[in-house]
């Protein structure tokens, strides 16, 4: 997909933008659609979470039709996260602190969340399979989740509003999926996020569905998946887990 392929509908308020490119998709939508709103007042994080999406952030989701191989969309959140961090950091005073990707596609300032990112997939009537990509930017207001120390974007300086900020994700975005689409786009992906990329080296505390686990993060192997020492010397891949630094 080139830049040319990607249209935006802007919305001033919606109940959730992953919801409306998910309608438009039943409707036949094509892909690259953005969706954007000022305020969502149904906005939903990873597992059902409620996300609160007043006024002055950016919510913003994509629609991708069939964008790649089932077996290739494992690496989609990482490319998403590298995206997004590259147009956050874009529109940061010079003197900022780094922004910075917790694994898998959390971005943070200070180990304080500034973004989250959600991804979801719907199969079509037709066969199609839809996938969203949500992300909810705190830009003007930093909602307390109740999980992790949380900031705003103006915290550190940044005079850029969401339409701004937007537009500078809607090229970065298009560039890190035709990247993504390359013959060897992925591999260049996962440099950048390992660059880019909180706590390596660090212990941190991984929660799954039915436990936790700690040890050292030492990075991601080539698919995306968590590499996390145990104590035991052991080295466990993770595909997914909400992760604590300690």
């Amino acid at each position: 997909m080139t830049l040319d392929d990607f249209r935006h509908e802007a919305l001033v308020e919606t109940s959730s933008t992953n919801a409306d490119c998910f309608e438009r998709a039943r409707r036949g939508a094509l892909s690259g659609l953005w969706i954007t709103a000022a305020r969502q007042t149904g906005g939903r994080g990873r597992r059902g979470r409620p996300w609160t999406s007043e006024a002055g952030n950016l919510y913003a989701s994509l629609l991708l039709i069939d964008p790649a191989p089932m077996e290739r969309l494992g690496s989609l959140p990482l490319a998403v996260a590298v995206a997004v961090q590259s147009a956050i950091s874009s529109v940061m005073p010079i003197d900022a602190p780094p922004v910075k990707i917790k694994w898998p596609n959390d971005l943070l300032i200070e180990r304080r969340k500034i973004c989250g990112i959600l991804i979801e997939a719907e199969t079509m009537a037709d066969g199609r399979q839809a996938i969203v990509i949500g992300c909810g930017i705190n830009v003007a207001v930093a909602p307390e989740t109740g999980l992790y120390p949380v900031a705003r974007l103006t915290d550190y300086g940044c005079t850029v509003g969401p339409a701004e900020l937007f537009a500078h994700l809607f090229r970065e975005m298009a560039d890190i999926l035709r990247l993504w689409d390359s013959a060897n786009g992925i591999g260049e992906i996962m440099a950048r996020w390992r660059k880019a990329a909180g706590g390596i080296g660090e212990r941190i505390t991984v929660n799954l569905p039915t436990q936790s686990i700690s040890g050292r993060f030492v990075g991601i192997d080539d698919s995306g998946l968590l590499k996390l020492e145990t104590d035991d010397g052991d080295v466990r891949l993770i595909a997914a887990g909400d992760v604590f630094f300690e």
